[in-house]
């Protein structure tokens, strides 16, 4: 199997038109679901089972939750024509003290569906001129469309899927 990338280290090119946003905002859309098949599938026992480093596969969708603040005030940033947009808290200390192993599952996707909801909501009230606005992007150091970090947000799904994937492989095999 090929070791992935750590997301810290990934790089990105937004060199895409304006017009795949639709795209985009599909496959955003249908991340609660993927989340939804993915721990359907798994036994309870693993899914608040935690590796030596790192988070549980709780903690891990948990994580998608907190970090859909961040997406929607990025948002914020865009509509108040700022030149630079929030940083994301690397360090994800959010996510470490909210205790996602204490809750249920279903919680956790019913409150994953509810905030990326929100964040499709916004998007998809963009037109064309608003979903192309840019802002200098602090970690990646690059310009960022709103269309450019919609694909980023979906990335970052897919990146902690590929995460739950290994946990499941790990916690089973």
């Amino acid at each position: 199997m090929v070791k992935r990338t750590l997301w810290l280290d990934r790089k990105f090119n937004f060199n895409f038109p304006v017009s795949d946003f639709p795209f985009i905002i599909e496959r955003l859309r249908g991340t609660p679901d993927r989340a939804e098949a993915l721990v359907k599938r798994l036994p309870a026992g693993i899914l608040t089972k935690k590796p030596e480093r790192g988070w549980s596969i709780q903690e891990q969708i948990g994580h998608l939750i907190k970090v859909e603040a961040l997406h929607i005030g990025r948002l914020d940033d865009y509509d108040a024509g700022l030149e630079s947009l929030r940083a994301a808290d690397v360090k994800n200390v959010r996510t470490t003290n909210a205790d996602f192993n204490a809750e249920s599952i279903e919680w956790i996707l019913t409150e994953f569906r509810k905030v990326r909801e929100a964040f499709i909501d916004r998007l998809e009230a963009m037109d064309e001129a608003r979903a192309a606005r840019s802002a200098h992007h602090p970690r990646l150091d690059v310009p960022m469309r709103v269309c450019d970090m919609a694909l980023f947000a979906a990335e970052h799904d897919d990146y902690h899927f590929a995460m739950i994937t290994e946990l499941e492989r790990k916690f089973e095999g």
